[in-house]
């Protein structure tokens, strides 16, 4: 079959898709320790976030701090996922892992269901917990922007902060809160090394180590 292409021009294709058409080089991404000092949030910051952010954003914040949710997982809530918010010692979420990571069943707190309460009797009748503009799923890409813009409003724009550091948060917040068997299972990590990363990240756990030894 004729590809529509020449020889010459086949034979400059490869320098054409290397190179941006203007002849410069695009520059390389960035490390993330270059960009921020840490990929996390303390617990001070998370609702230091919350107070600049509307109910549904300070919502989407609060949920993904506190189970630890990919952005992917996180927009993609439905109501359907949550179970008796009408009795709140018993509400809980099905939590849909992303990345061949395992899905699990996670408990609400009451903050959480007031909030969630909220926002249902804001959008009956809706599919997701937190639609777009249009009524539809928010894309993950909306939500970074949002989160952006929240952050430089609660004037944290200097952590140059992202979703992902919500689910970092969940995990530094709480390796020390249980076993990593039982943080691996909470986040859904296939793998405990994956879980690892919060035990290692965390110095201050050895502060004291041999007083305590000796007493």
């Amino acid at each position: 079959m004729d590809s529509g292409y020449t020889d010459q021009t086949l034979a400059t294709l490869p320098g054409m898709l290397a190179a941006p058409a203007n002849g410069t080089t695009p520059p390389r991404r960035q490390k993330n320790a270059a960009v921020r000092k840490r990929e996390y949030l303390t617990e001070a910051e998370i609702v230091q976030l919350r107070k600049a952010a509307s109910l549904r954003d300070s919502t989407m914040i609060l949920l993904a701090f506190r189970h630890g949710l990919r952005v992917a997982e996180l927009v993609a809530l439905e109501w359907r996922d949550m179970q008796d918010l009408a009795n709140e010692s018993r509400a809980g979420m099905t939590v849909r892992r992303l990345k061949g990571s395992i899905d699990g069943n996670h408990p609400l707190e009451p903050d959480e269901v007031t909030a969630l309460r909220k926002l249902l009797r804001a959008h009956p009748g809706g599919v997701y917990l937190f639609p777009s503009a249009r009524g539809g799923k928010m894309t993950p890409a909306a939500f970074r922007k949002q989160l952006s813009r929240i952050a430089e409003d609660a004037g944290l724009a200097h952590l140059h902060v992202h979703p992902h550091m919500l689910r970092h948060s969940c995990g530094r917040a709480l390796v020390d809160q249980m076993p990593l068997g039982m943080l691996a299972d909470y986040l859904g990590h296939a793998q405990i090394q994956n879980t690892r990363i919060y035990s290692r990240a965390n110095g201050e756990r050895f502060r004291g180590i041999w007083r305590r030894r000796r007493k």
